[in-house]
């Protein structure tokens, strides 16, 4: 029994410093959408009228921003140097197409996958020596093994669904914004003022790559050269598709609005096929909780009261010979 509560207690503790690793990535990402925590703390204390030094302002931050982002960052820069260029640049895409959650760059997430499956094989150790039996050395090997290569994989799980979240957000709110642009451009607005009211009137991912896009206008480069970037961090066909016909319209000097009615139109029939194929997906994602909690549930319902009928019968005639 010790050996199995060593195990639930293992279990319920990693499982908790996962989730607490992506509720601080997220926490991190919410952060970096308010904007510069150093600024906001900056503007507190002004606004009290307090006096603020550097070193304050520095203490003031959290732990994880002040201790564990620049310790990653001095890992991931020695890092680095052994890493293929290639490697980063997919890395750094990556986590542009997830909104670049935390703030972090490709050095610091690589040193994550390095330190994360050291923080699970030292908590795997610190837990076998406090259990009452030592394990076996072969065991204790393949958990090692087990929970490494689970941490070594955990960032890019993890990254990987902060980026399938954000192209789900978009396109849920794709077809909407591209109402409000519609409506934006028919009323006589330009193509820029329409987004900048997109990027005003919401407070999602869309609304933040419209805002990013408009600022990259501002400082000087062309339009479709800042639609394609966008494009290219987000990663999503549906935007792929109306920058392409944003950009051509330009191009040919066709009508806006009406382009963009089309689009909206388009994207909303994309939304509606893929509910509707995800809800043809339900039948076949049932199968297995049927098949391994509900149909065993009903069986037993079902068949105790003829067991124990069958049973009784039984004995009876067997004590009865």
């Amino acid at each position: 029994m010790s050996g199995v509560l060593v195990w639930i207690i293992l279990g319920v503790v990693l499982v908790g410093g996962a989730v607490a690793l992506v509720l601080a990535g997220t926490r991190a990402a919410q952060r970096e959408d308010e904007g510069d925590p150093v600024l906001s703390r900056l503007a507190e204390f002004t606004e009290r009228g307090e006096e603020v030094s550097l070193e304050k302002l520095e203490l003031s931050q959290p732990f994880s921003e002040r201790v564990l982002v620049p310790f990653l960052r001095r890992v991931g820069e020695l890092s680095a140097r052994f890493t293929p260029q290639k490697v980063v640049i997919e890395t750094n895409r990556k986590l542009e197409m997830a909104g670049n959650p935390g703030r972090i760059d490709a050095t610091t997430f690589l040193a994550a996958r390095f330190i994360v499956p050291i923080f699970f094989d030292g908590f795997i150790l610190l837990m076998s020596s406090l259990a009452p039996d030592p394990w076996p050395l072969g065991r204790l090997l393949l958990v090692l093994l087990i929970f490494g290569l689970l941490g070594f994989f955990f960032p890019q799980l993890w990254l990987t669904s902060r980026i399938q979240s954000r192209q789900h957000e978009i396109r849920k709110a794709m077809p909407d914004a591209l109402d409000l642009l519609t409506i934006c451009v028919e009323a006589g607005l330009s193509f820029d003022s329409a987004m900048q009211k997109v990027s005003d009137k919401w407070q999602n991912q869309l609304s933040l790559a419209f805002a990013r896009a408009i600022r990259e206008v501002q400082l000087g480069k062309m339009r479709r050269e800042a639609l394609r970037d966008m494009s290219d961090r987000l990663g999503i066909a549906e935007m792929t598709s109306f920058t392409a016909a944003i950009i051509q319209s330009e191009q040919l000097g066709v009508s806006m609005a009406k382009v963009l009615r089309i689009q909206s139109e388009q994207m909303r029939m994309k939304r509606r096929q893929r509910a509707e194929e995800e809800a043809h997906k339900a039948p076949v994602k049932m199968i297995f909780p049927m098949g391994l909690l509900i149909f065993p549930s009903i069986l037993i319902i079902l068949m105790t009261p003829a067991l124990i009928q069958i049973t009784a019968t039984f004995g009876g005639a067997f004590g009865g010979n």
